[in-house]
């Protein structure tokens, strides 16, 4: 029983210490910081898409993250 138990125990905080270091460490931030990691590969065109959405729709916005389109951020 005392084996088993350990064993529970040992599977549990091997377990539990996988998600211990999710974190970006401060030598990989050079790798996400590139342009080809980057959600706009190109901010110039990006704009003017957005512009002549605007245009079009005349709504803007909808790339970013924030709020959930209830108006309350």
């Amino acid at each position: 029983m005392s084996v088993k138990l350990h064993l529970v125990t040992l599977f549990v905080v091997l377990l539990l210490s996988g998600c211990a270091n999710l974190g970006v460490e401060p030598w990989e931030r050079n790798i996400l910081a590139k342009p080809e990691m980057q959600l706009i590969e190109d901010p110039v065109s990006s704009g003017l898409d957005d512009h002549i959405y605007f245009s079009k729709e005349a709504s803007s916005g909808g790339r970013g993250f924030a709020g959930g389109g209830c108006g309350c951020n």
